[in-house]
């Protein structure tokens, strides 16, 4: 009875989202009330919940959730700053004149701009309301541009400083952990954000290359879907103004995590102040806009931490009906062996990404196979960078993109959503071509972390 209320709970809290139920509110709400059941029915201890305030008090004093705000705090200070926009003008001037020019300058400033915000919606929809008319005006391909502005605006999944890595982060270290500690490995090893942030940078460097090969390839192909646009001479020194202060900032944020000279929760801290001083020396800062940029934090931090709250009685409920012990059975079982385990995993959490949002999916889904998968022998960074890359092209597949619907939103009606639909596919096989990569080398994910630790 308890593995028929585990499924049952689990198809509950997926069924009541896709209602459109606040995502926090359906992972507590149900798992409560499941509970309730599950305890009149005689399959559930309530003594389960008693381990939930414990939880939460971890959850308060965990030190590397406090990088989440601030990075939030760093990313909306950018954005507000019109950084982006400076980014995107002096960009197309430089490569505008080239078929493919413009496209690439989005490519270019929308992978900085998913290094300061890191995440998703924020990127997607900034680059449409700066690019996407631009890129109309200059004749671009509405498929093309569409594709471009929604492809480079998943980069806020993989490029660190990224929220996802730092959720996602904290998640399979608690779960490589729990994994030593049932294959007995009492001396357990760690993993932490920064190797995780390491250990991205070598895909999303590649992953942008691809992007800009793409684009640089169509102009070779099909001028006229990208055509060159007129441009002004602008000096090194203009866009040396413009581009070294906001790179400078992620290379200080970065490089400090790298060196080990800062943990990503310090760095966090530093580039938050960082990206206020750049928004002060541009006079882009008011009393009006800091308040606004403080709500603005506030509430994307108040409902990460909310679902977290709703996840963690998730979790407390779905192992007190037996659900962790009836997955993991399940994959031990299963003909294959680890490799199928990982590839129904990856599956289901691609599946997943089309009703689930990134920090569900963290907060929800990995816990529960996470410690099965560490525990068969699979690297904690590679298997954290594998995941984050396939929610990024869940995140980009149609029909329920949640990156489509965040530019659907801002578009005008010349792009239709078919056109949308088709933009995306070259890009969608761009990045399933990335996951094959990285699982025929693993070293593309791992070189980089053993190097430096």
């Amino acid at each position: 009875m308890q593995g028929e209320f585990a499924l049952a709970l689990f198809a509950a809290v997926c069924v009541v989202l896709m209602l459109g139920f606040p995502v926090a509110l359906t992972l507590a709400g149900v798992s409560l009330v499941f509970a309730a059941l599950g305890t009149l029915a005689g399959a559930f201890d309530p003594s389960y919940l008693l381990a939930l305030p414990a939880r939460l008090f971890g959850t308060m004093t965990n030190e590397t959730l406090v990088a989440v705000p601030l990075f939030i705090l760093m990313g909306n200070i950018l954005e507000r700053a019109r950084i982006a926009e400076d980014l995107l003008n002096n960009l197309a001037q430089i490569f505008g004149e080239r078929p493919g020019g413009l496209g690439i300058s989005v490519v270019l400033v929308g992978a900085l701009l998913a290094a300061s915000t890191g995440i998703v919606g924020a990127t997607v929809v900034t680059m449409g309301l700066l690019s996407l008319p631009t890129m109309l005006r200059a004749g671009y391909n509405p498929s093309l541009a569409a594709g471009t502005i929604c492809a480079t605006g998943t980069l806020g999944q993989i490029i660190p400083p990224s929220i996802a890595l730092v959720l996602l982060g904290d998640i399979i270290s608690s779960a490589y952990q729990r994994a030593q500690l049932e294959m007995g490995v009492l001396n357990t090893a760690t993993v932490s954000v920064g190797d995780l942030f390491i250990g991205a940078l070598v895909p999303g460097v590649i992953l942008v290359t691809c992007y800009v090969l793409w684009i640089a390839v169509t102009g070779w192909i099909a001028p006229q879907n990208v055509p060159p646009i007129k441009t002004s001479k602008v000096s090194v020194m203009q866009v040396a103004k413009v581009l070294l202060p906001p790179l400078g900032l992620i290379t200080l944020v970065l490089g400090s995590i790298l060196v080990g000279a800062a943990t990503p929760t310090e760095a966090s801290g530093v580039g938050a102040i960082g990206a206020l001083v750049l928004a002060i020396l541009r006079n882009e800062m008011s009393w009006q806009r800091l308040r606004e940029i403080g709500q603005s934090t506030l509430q994307v931090t108040s409902m990460i931490f909310l679902i977290l709250i709703g996840a963690s009685v998730f979790s407390l409920v779905f192992r007190g009906f037996g659900g962790e012990e009836m997955v993991q059975e399940f994959f031990h079982t299963m003909d294959g062996g680890p490799g199928a385990a990982f590839l129904l995993v990856m599956v289901t959490i691609f599946l997943l990404g089309f009703i689930l949002d990134f920090i569900e999916i963290t907060f929800v889904v990995v816990p529960i196979v996470g410690p099965i998968l560490l525990a068969m022998g699979f690297d904690p960074v590679w298997l954290g960078i594998m995941i984050a890359v396939n929610l990024q092209t869940s995140f980009l597949t149609p029909p329920f993109g949640f990156a489509l619907f965040y530019l659907r939103g801002v578009a005008s009606d010349e792009v239709s959503t078919g056109a949308l639909y088709r933009g995306v596919i070259p890009f969608v096989l761009l990045q399933l071509g990335l996951l094959v990569i990285l699982w025929f080398f693993p070293e593309l994910i791992s070189w980089l972390p053993n190097k430096l630790n």
